[in-house]
C-alpha cells in the first residue's frame, strides 16, 4: 500500500506540473474545444502509460546497450517540440479556422509520448526509482502503468477544461493569438532543459 501511495503521489505531481502534454492539451481545448481535443485527450492518458510499460519491460535495457539510439529520439523529440511550438504560435483563432487545421488525433498524441523529452524522463525515473529487482518486475511495471493511467484523466483533464475556459474568456481575436503564442513559448521553454543536458 506505501508503493502504490508513494507512486500514486509522483504519478499525480508529475502529470499535473505544466510539460509539453499539459501545454499542447490546453491550447487544444482553447482553440478546438472539449468534443474535437478528446482524442487527443485520451492518447495522452492512454499513451503515457503504455510507453511505461514498453520502457518498464524491455526498452531500458536496449537503450542502456545502444544510447545513441536514446540520444537520437532525444533530438528528434526536440525538433518536433519546436516544430509543434512554431505551429501553436501562428494558428489563428478559432473564429478563423477552416478545415486546414485540426487537433491531434488519438494515435498522434500517443505517440508524441515516444517524443516527449518529460514524459522520457518521467517513464525512466519511474521505473528507475520505483521498481525492486527482487521482485516481480513485470507486476511492479504493470501498477505504475495503472496508477500514471489513473493519475492521468483528472491531471490532463484539468489543463484540457482550463483551455475550454480560456476561450470563453479570450474572446477577442487578439487575446487569443497572444494565448497561442504564450502557449508556444511554454512549449520551448519546456525544451530549454532537454537541449542544455
Amino acid at each position: 500500500m506505501e508503493f502504490v501511495s508513494a507512486v500514486f503521489m509522483f504519478a499525480f505531481s508529475t502529470t499535473i506540473t505544466p510539460g509539453p502534454n499539459n501545454v499542447m492539451i490546453m491550447a487544444s481545448g482553447m482553440n478546438y474545444g472539449t468534443k474535437k481535443s478528446f482524442p487527443h485527450f485520451l492518447g495522452i492518458c492512454i499513451g503515457f502509460p503504455l510507453m511505461v510499460i514498453c520502457i518498464g519491460l524491455g526498452l531500458g535495457i536496449l537503450f542502456k546497450k545502444f544510447p545513441l539510439m536514446h540520444e537520437g529520439i532525444k533530438i528528434l523529440g526536440v525538433a518536433y517540440l519546436l516544430y509543434l511550438a512554431w505551429l501553436v504560435a501562428r494558428s489563428k483563432p478559432s473564429e478563423l479556422q477552416g478545415a486546414s487545421t485540426k487537433p491531434l488525433t488519438f494515435f498522434q498524441a500517443a505517440l508524441f509520448q515516444w517524443l516527449n523529452p518529460k514524459a522520457w524522463m518521467m517513464a525512466t525515473g519511474t521505473v528507475a526509482a520505483y521498481t525492486v529487482v527482487s521482485l516481480d518486475i513485470y507486476a511492479q511495471v504493470l501498477l505504475i502503468s495503472l496508477v500514471f493511467f489513473i493519475a492521468a484523466f483528472p491531471c490532463v483533464g484539468i489543463w484540457l477544461f482550463f483551455g475550454v475556459y480560456l476561450k470563453k474568456i479570450l474572446k477577442k481575436q487578439s487575446y487569443q493569438r497572444a494565448f497561442n503564442i504564450s502557449m508556444a513559448l511554454l512549449l520551448v521553454i519546456s525544451v530549454i532543459p532537454v537541449i542544455v543536458e
